[in-house]
């Protein structure tokens, strides 16, 4: 295990960090119309994204790639692998992200919509100047928790050929044979990236329900 294999492994390190980021962050964007579309009140908007939702928490992520990368290659959809693994994990974060803020929303105090409502606040307004703040902080320890279990799930892009840290080692461990030491890297770089995510997510949980009393 040398110089060039460790910068190697840094490499995919680089390809895991910003997959994490991309999805993300696009996970964020979707999560939160899936999260609005939830607690909408209209029934079919909701049917329909109660489904949308159940599909991607009832389905491995694993099999969700698949059916990104391979799928929709069979009905004239080609994408390269890294576009491929953010879109599969996108849709995978839209769906938890989603149901966690609208968790979120629901157990803002049904008194703050009513007061918005009497204020004669629209619906926008309602929800981003009195519901969303108030949703958003109840949510942060449960998105944080979120990220971390995403961070550790773009392992699985390489099963569809995409060189990040984990298909990084296995590189590595075919070329060198040593996989105790790479894999020993490789999880010490994973647990570092995710170890103070951790921390601050239970931080925030004690932090949010000591105020809560």
């Amino acid at each position: 295990m040398g110089r060039e294999e460790f910068v190697f492994l840094l490499i995919g390190l680089k390809w895991t960090v910003a997959l994490s980021i991309v999805a993300f962050v696009c996970g964020c964007v979707a999560g939160l119309v899936v999260a609005l579309a939830r607690t909408s009140g209209i029934a079919i908007v909701e049917g329909v994204t109660a489904f949308y939702i159940a599909i991607f928490q009832g389905t491995p992520l694993l099999m969700q790639l698949f059916v990104v990368y391979y799928g929709l290659a069979l009905v004239g959809i080609r994408m390269d692998a890294w576009a491929a693994v953010s879109v599969g994990l996108t849709l995978h974060a839209s769906a938890y992200l989603g149901e966690i803020w609208r968790g979120s929303i629901e157990a803002v105090p049904r008194g703050q919509t009513e007061a918005a409502k009497a204020l004669a606040l629209g619906y926008v307004s309602r929800m981003k100047d009195v519901v969303l703040p108030q949703a958003i902080r109840i949510s942060l320890p449960a998105t944080v928790g979120f990220l971390v279990q995403l961070i550790k799930g773009t392992s699985l892009a390489s099963i569809v050929g995409f060189t990040e840290l984990t298909r990084a080692g296995n590189i590595i461990s075919n070329q060198i044979f040593q996989p105790i030491t790479v894999f020993g890297i490789v999880g010490a770089l994973y647990f570092i990236m995710c170890c103070p995510l951790t921390i601050w997510g239970a931080h925030l949980e004690r932090r949010f329900a000591a105020s809560a009393r």
